[in-house]
């Protein structure tokens, strides 16, 4: 139980941010400006932010990167760049384990299905969005009039630019952005380290700190099958940075729920968590049981097993905040206080029932909870071939409709993108689709025995006879195939006997009745409930609120400092990589504490005084993984790779006192680089003396 004093620091962090804290995932198109004066004499121009804007880059897999040269090279994390590294890697050679240098740009492979974005604008579009709902209208009638106005000012922009463009909902309703993004989709690798310095300590060291991982990888976009014309980049600084540096960082963060009420945060406490959470713990059992039976099962699972790990450690400790009575009473207070302000208000009164509704819809929320779960959100069907199928499906369904008449993730605007991710010609291993399908579905058989869409779907079968039957008899994963069924429209998928899309067409009615449900009484509503909430906020503390994240570009800013822990022990503020090799050998050089031999051949080579890893009060969430860290003069002086355990209560609020990113050190970079693997092509793109 934290102490009153305690109580009260976090009440503080909570209540006013803006002055306490280095808090804040900003938009590019409202900037703390003052903020960053006031406190530390920096004056960030509009000029110094569209560079860092046009230099930063996101990836479609779910995480940040950044140019760092003219010709189109991007530093990203090892861990952000692993899906296509995993694609790319095979029996033979396997680039996870053995790590990847193109020592020329005709070398470098090709990713499979991989998009980078890059933010070319931001327009506000609310007023729009929001004329198209009127008082009084139904939610169902709202929910269809605002996903059509959506995709209808994203098409006029495709049309007219050219540029991927998407309505952003930020404030939860409160306000609606087009971000318009020049997309690359020839992305190539070029320098990858082996995994096992690039999460070097592994799942036991993940969301810990001290830190001494190489967590970098660096890859190309192409245009016209030549390498991108950058102008805007990051400068790499082979010096970095030192303790008390003011840094900022340029990523996107994914998704954050610090203005949701309280009854909204005990949903996630007590259903939503532990609901996901139960999940990852049986696939993590599952697909790691069978990853350890031989090698070459641990490389097709590889990459599943660091996203459970992940998500399951991230998740546990975002339960941990929601649990701890401190923080549950401090959000109340925060919601008191603001309820307090609009009942005082006349003009606000009108949005003092807001609360009340959120309530409604989180019981709602409760109703048919699992069977969303596991039909409209596919829980039932952890398998790449069943995605494609509902894709194929679908894309069928909703391209013969109207624009503005079809599921969001089928507006015009999209299509592109979708196509491209679909048709890809990406590995598919049948032993473990049959393992993850067959394991989902037994899940769904134990959660719901009695939905009679299970028995349907079984066929008589047990779930590791029927996912076996499934996995063997669809050819979806042939490109070619899937290229067939999208070109021929209805009529082909129609004509289909493919035993995935005869499974997918056997729950997709009921799935669009759930989805459909909880868009137009569950989601819509919520928006519009959240929409008076965000307004009430802006009335009281105007628009100088950050929003919460929502997989889109932000700025954030701290400095390099190190942290006192809960148990009494000062943890510093930059490691460096002699303390790589001390921490290998405290653990007897054991895996995951293990080095690679290209570490310990180079030992000594290396300056082992170099500054290795580091932290900083930058906020950050998960997605910010790559995100450049940079400093005033616009340099790239390290990157994001981790948050420690005290930081994973971001996801509900910012605490400074020992919540910490992780970021690794340019200078650790360019020493390995140099020293380990003799990239000296790539030092010299950096702009870094190459090794002699």
């Amino acid at each position: 139980m934290r102490t009153a004093r305690a109580l009260l620091t976090l009440l503080t962090v909570i209540l006013v941010p803006n002055l306490a804290a280095d808090e804040g995932m900003w938009l590019f198109n409202r900037p703390p400006k003052d903020l960053i004066k006031q406190r530390y004499g920096f004056e960030v121009t509009d000029a110094w932010l569209d560079h860092a804007r046009k230099s930063a880059v996101r990836f479609n897999t779910g995480g940040s990167a950044a140019f760092v040269s003219p010709d189109g090279l991007i530093i990203t994390n090892h861990h952000v760049g692993s899906d296509c590294i995993s694609k790319l890697s095979t029996k033979e050679h396997d680039y996870i384990r053995e790590g990847f240098l193109a020592r020329k740009r005709a070398d470098e492979p090709r990713c499979t299905d991989l998009e980078v974005n890059v933010l070319v604008s931001i327009e506000d579009m609310t007023s729009r969005v929001n004329g198209a709902v009127t008082a009084g209208m139904p939610a169902a009638d709202a929910e269809r009039a605002r996903r059509g106005v959506m995709a209808a000012i994203e098409k006029e922009s495709l049309d007219k630019t050219g540029l991927r463009s998407d309505v952003v909902t930020l404030y939860q309703g409160g306000e609606y952005h087009l971000y318009r993004y020049k997309k690359y989709t020839d992305v190539r690798l070029v320098f990858a380290p082996e995994e096992s310095i690039a999460f070097f300590g592994g799942d036991p060291d993940n969301f810990e700190y001290p830190r001494y991982d190489l967590d970098v990888a660096f890859f190309r976009a192409y245009e016209d099958g030549k390498p991108a014309s950058t102008r805007d980049f990051f400068k790499f600084s082979a010096a970095g940075v030192k303790e008390g540096d003011l840094v900022f960082i340029a990523g996107n963060p994914g998704s954050t729920q610090r203005m949701n009420t309280v009854a909204h945060l005990l949903f996630a406490r007590d259903v939503a968590l532990p609901s996901t959470l139960n999940a990852l713990r049986r696939r993590e059992v599952t697909i790691g049981t069978w990853a350890k039976r031989s090698a070459e099962n641990a490389r097709r699972a590889n990459d599943d097993m660091r996203g459970i790990e992940n998500s399951r450690k991230a998740l546990t400790g975002q339960l941990q905040g929601l649990q701890d009575p401190a923080l549950i009473e401090a959000k109340r207070i925060e919601e008191q206080r603001l309820r307090a302000a609009i009942n005082s208000d006349p003009k606000l009164a009108a949005n003092a029932d807001a609360w009340t509704a959120i309530e409604q819809i989180m019981q709602r929320q409760r109703n048919n909870f699992f069977e969303r779960a596991f039909i409209a959100n596919a829980g039932a069907f952890n398998s790449q071939l069943f995605g494609w199928a509902r894709t194929i499906l679908r894309h069928a369904e909703e391209t013969a409709k109207p624009n503005a008449d079809r599921l969001r993730e089928f507006r015009e605007s999209n299509l592109e993108s979708l196509r491209f991710g679909l048709l890809a010609d990406t590995p598919v291993y049948a032993d473990l689709e049959t393992l993850k399908l067959a394991d989902s579905l037994a899940q769904w058989l134990e959660t719901t025995p009695n939905d009679p869409l299970v028995a349907q779907v079984l066929a008589g079968k047990s779930p590791q006879a029927r996912a076996a039957e499934l996995v063997a008899g669809t050819k979806l994963a042939d490109p070619a195939v899937r290229k067939a069924l999208v070109e021929g429209g209805k009529a082909a998928v129609g004509a289909s006997n493919d035993p995935m899309i005869a499974v997918a067409r056997l729950v997709d009615a009921r799935a669009r009745e759930l989805r459909i449900e909880a868009e137009q009484t569950i989601q819509e509503p919520q928006r519009q409930a959240y929409a008076k909430i965000a307004n009430s906020r802006f009335a009281v503390s105007g628009t100088s609120v950050y929003p919460d994240a929502t997989f889109t570009l932000r700025l954030g800013f701290g400095t390099v400092k190190g942290y006192q822990g809960p148990e009494g022990p000062s943890f510093p503020a930059i490691t460096t990589i002699g303390g790589a090799f001390e921490h290998a050998a405290a653990h007897d050089n054991e895996p995951p504490f293990e080095l690679p031999a290209s570490w310990a051949k180079a030992k000594s080579k290396l300056n082992l005084s170099t500054p290795f890893n580091f932290v900083s009060t930058t906020d950050i969430i998960g997605g910010n993984s790559g995100s450049p860290v940079f400093n005033k003069a616009g340099e790239y002086v390290g990157i994001v790779f981790d948050m420690n355990i005290p930081s994973l209560v971001y996801n509900f609020a910012y605490k400074e006192a020992n919540a910490r990113s992780v970021n690794v050190h340019s200078a650790g970079i360019a020493e390995a680089l140099r020293n380990v693997y003799g990239a000296n092509e790539l030092l010299r793109e950096l702009g870094i003396q190459a090794s002699r």
